[in-house]
């Protein structure tokens, strides 16, 4: 048993090396974030999809084509438009005819087959077009007309969005949103940040980055940190948090039922499971914290609390209900062994 504790730790602190080499790499190109990266690196290791929301200019879309080069993996970008077909982001199947004049259907990929998709300005096209990532990002996999086609794992979908851009856009459904494991919020970066972002390009300088991890690799590592270790005791304050966020739950604090209209599912207790165990692995720790759950919570929570015009009238976002919520809900008492 000893023997077998020790292996998995060495492969775990093996991991933590992994990702700090892939952050080194990383932060060859992108300045600071570091928040963000450990937040998209989270999800990569759990098959979870991220949406990165934030402002024109703060290298979303670079960060994910550099992070999609230091893994060894196949990458796509898909610009969303107003005009933007279903079947340009799945393929769709042509007329071919060959040589004896008989004619059969070919189905064509599109951009979806890869294994990271970033899916930029993801709320410019209209709910059809949004609608058809739903059956890759739940399933891995994609129904065209009668056939349906497997998608290579890993697969994850990056999409990002500007917030404050509001002409001409369409709001995430509330199912789709559902689908992403985190809501990343990109901010502005610090002054130091800043001056060390305009030094690199009034240099012109060009850094390459080295590739860290293979496909397989990477299936390896999403299968390491399913195996974390995850108590009764997390599973208990998980389930007390996520409930928490329910107005019509009798346990749910009096603030919560003044400013929520409708609070967060089962799925968003599996994500914060799973993103404890992604921040468990990467720090080389074979077991989650309490620590580790109110590191994802804002993360996973964002995009699944829906708060009310009173809190709007008070001054209160979703972030500042769910930060409320992690100081008011107390992990449960770890019961005491008797002698």
């Amino acid at each position: 048993m000893t023997g077998k504790q020790r292996s998995l730790g060495d492969v775990l602190q093996e991991f933590s090396q992994h990702r700090k080499l892939m952050e080194e790499e990383l932060h060859k190109v992108i300045v600071g974030q570091n928040e963000v990266i450990e937040q998209v690196f989270a999800a990569i290791f759990t098959r979870g999809h991220c949406l990165l929301e934030g402002v024109p200019g703060l290298a979303k879309t670079l960060m994910v084509s550099t992070i999609a080069q230091i893994l060894d993996v196949n990458f796509k970008r898909i610009q969303f438009t107003p005009d933007l077909m279903p079947s340009d982001i799945t393929g769709t199947n042509v007329l071919d005819e060959d040589e004896d004049g008989r004619r059969q259907f070919r189905f064509v990929e599109g951009p979806i087959f890869t294994n990271i998709l970033l899916a930029d300005e993801i709320n410019r096209t209209p709910p059809k077009t949004q609608a058809a990532l739903l059956q890759a990002m739940q399933e891995r996999e994609i129904t065209i007309g009668r056939k349906t086609y497997d998608l290579a794992p890993p697969f994850f979908t990056i999409a990002t969005q500007n917030p404050i851009d509001q002409e001409g856009t369409y709001p995430l459904p509330e199912a789709q949103l559902d689908r992403f494991m985190f809501n990343i919020k990109v901010g502005y970066p610090t002054a130091e940040d800043e001056e060390k972002i305009l030094g690199a390009a009034s240099r012109g300088e060009k850094q390459e980055v080295r590739k860290v991890l293979s496909a397989k690799a990477i299936v390896n590592l999403q299968k390491l940190v399913h195996s974390v270790a995850v108590s009764d005791y997390i599973i208990q304050y998980v389930s007390r948090l996520v409930r928490a966020t329910r107005p019509g739950d009798p346990a749910t604090p009096t603030f919560v039922k003044e400013l929520v209209d409708w609070g967060a599912g089962p799925r968003a207790g599996q994500f914060l499971i799973s993103g404890g165990k992604a921040m468990a692995a990467m720090e080389g720790r074979f077991s989650v914290a309490v620590e580790d759950i109110q590191k994802v919570a804002l993360p996973v929570l964002r995009h699944r609390v829906s708060t009310n015009f009173q809190a709007q009238a008070e001054g209160m976002t979703t972030e500042d209900v769910i930060e409320r919520l992690l100081k008011e809900v107390p992990p449960p008492e770890v019961s005491k062994f008797e002698s």
